[in-house]
């Protein structure tokens, strides 16, 4: 047993996880890879945004082909063992395992990372392989090759994390191109190679003709269905997880519907909505719904994407905080993109790296859920280079406490205070750009409240819904109006009986026993001005 060379680890890191309490079985996935064993289709790199379940998958992998470790005992429990071959193939192969984010100590450059990758391969082939007599100081694809000519062995390659060298702060422009020249001839045309199983963030660069890894077939999750069911929790499998949670749990705190609330939302190529899945086992272990989605800052993750021309995309930014999607054409983001400055590149960019979701027949992007929700709403509330979206936000606070306190003079304030700008959002054509605006001046509210905007309740679908969390007080009921009064939106809130949604189904308790606050805000396209309402109902 090696390092790299038919290594213990892959089968032990799924070991942890197959024995965890909300593990889901997605181990058909080996189906899939089965039929391209030794064939010209056996090159798959899928991509998918982090903490979505990506190294789990490529232990799998490992754990299944590699002869490290009898692992019979754990995938016959599994789907897997219903596909055609699976005896014939489980723990039968040579796995060549590498997690390229693994890293010698103390290194700061990049022979000495991609060193150590070739001569521990080097060492396992020659610990595994003593009579071929191999000179671990050649080049790992002729040590490789030698051992195909005289044993007719072949190879299954299994690599996680394949894109990190380009996040190292190390790896120049120079760096980068030396890894992939490695990755080609490790691999291109090499009839060593059973099978190459890649997986990442990003999809693979594509420098020139002659160095392009052209073999591999790439799926990522906004264009390509294949694999889709294997990445991301569906609904059924969060139920699932669910019940066990409910009934594992000493004191379960968290309902069904906040789970999809945080974390789903998130789109594939065929149509379906899936869950981010690290989320999702978090909140369950931790009986406590929170954002697991962690960076080195508060929103310094977004503002990175974003910088390079935040003018152009701050009025998209201000749509999709309030819920709209965002029509764009979706690029392929390369890992060789250093400098990402049109609207297309930065959203194809935060597509793929989980930050937004993109709908492929409406063409469309947008927020996925209330966890990545809540980073951008900390980026409008944080960063003064948002301009005028920034100070409209920070007015926030001040429109809650107005609005509770039925001061629709300052609320009709701060909404003039738009006038301010020439944004096309703030030209209110449609009351999609007031819903934005409206949600901006509201920002701050959802600290104590969940806002939901277009809810179903009573009659209809009402604007917004601000929903009492963290010991709020009043509830509220918004509704917006374009050349109409404000007394004609608190109508509409009571005809169509709105606050119906605060009392819960006949028999139970109600949902909300406090005050039910009606409001409406009206824009006059003629004059210019806003009015406001605000009633106890």
């Amino acid at each position: 047993m090696g390092i790299f060379l038919n290594s213990t680890a892959p089968y032990e890191a799924y070991r942890a996880v197959a024995a965890g309490r909300y593990f889901v079985d997605k181990s058909a996935l080996i189906g899939e890879l089965l039929p391209g064993l030794g064939t010209e289709e056996r090159f798959y790199c899928i991509t998918r945004p982090r903490r979505f379940g990506k190294s789990i998958m490529a232990n799998m992998v490992g754990a299944f082909f590699g002869k490290a470790v009898d692992a019979g005992e754990m995938f016959r429990k599994l789907e897997v063992s219903r596909c055609g071959g699976y005896e014939r193939h489980l723990n039968k192969h040579n796995v060549i395992y590498i997690d390229f984010s693994q890293m010698p100590r103390d290194c700061t450059a990049y022979h000495p990372y991609i060193s150590r990758f070739q001569d521990g391969i080097n060492r396992d082939l020659a610990q595994a392989y003593p009579d071929l007599d191999i000179d671990i100081s050649g080049a790992t694809w002729d040590i490789l090759q030698e051992v195909f000519q005289k044993t007719g062995d072949r190879f299954i390659f299994v690599m996680d994390e394949w894109d990190a060298v380009f996040h190292m702060s190390f790896a120049a422009e120079e760096d980068k191109k030396a890894f992939l020249l490695f990755l080609k001839t490790l691999l291109k045309g090499s009839v060593y190679v059973e099978l190459a199983y890649m997986t990442g963030v990003l999809p693979i660069a594509k420098y020139s003709s002659g160095s392009e890894l052209n073999m591999f077939l790439e799926y990522d999750m906004a264009t390509k269905v294949r694999f889709s069911e294997f990445f991301g929790f569906h609904d059924a499998e969060v139920d699932r997880l669910y019940e066990i949670y409910c009934s594992s749990t000493r004191k379960p705190r968290i309902a069904r519907e906040e789970l999809a609330l945080w974390y789903d939302g998130y789109h594939t190529a065929g149509g379906e909505r899936i869950y981010n899945p690290r989320s999702v086992v978090c909140a369950l272990a931790d009986n406590q719904i929170s954002n697991y989605w962690t960076s080195s800052g508060p929103y310094d993750e977004l503002f990175y994407y974003i910088r390079n021309n935040i003018e152009d995309v701050r009025d998209d930014i201000a749509l999709m905080v309030s819920g709209e999607g965002v029509e764009m054409k979706l690029e392929g983001y390369a890992a060789t993109t250093t400098k990402l400055r049109t609207k297309n590149q930065i959203y194809s960019a935060m597509v793929v790296y989980g930050l937004l979701t993109y709908q492929e027949e409406a063409g469309v992007v947008s927020i996925p859920n209330k966890e990545l929700m809540e980073k951008f709403n900390e980026l409008l509330l944080s960063n003064e280079s948002f301009g005028y979206i920034y100070r409209l936000a920070q007015e926030s606070a001040r429109m809650l406490k107005a609005t509770l306190d039925g001061d629709t003079c300052a609320m009709a304030q701060i909404l003039e205070y738009v006038h301010d700008t020439e944004s096309p959002i703030f030209s209110y054509n449609n009351e999609t750009e007031l819903s934005a605006v409206v949600n901006l001046v509201y920002l701050a509210a959802r600290d104590k409240y969940r806002v939901e905007r277009e809810d179903k309740a009573g009659k209809g679908f009402v604007d917004f819904i601000f929903y009492p969390e963290k010991g709020a007080g009043d509830a509220i009921i918004l509704e917006l109006k374009i050349d109409h009064t404000p007394d004609e939106a608190i109508r509409q809130i009571k005809d169509k009986q709105y606050a119906l949604r605060f009392k819960g189904k006949l028999g139970e308790r109600p949902r909300y026993t406090g005050r039910i606050l009606g409001v409406g805000i009206s824009y006059d396209r003629e004059t210019k001005t806003h009015a406001c309402k605000v009633e106890v109902l």
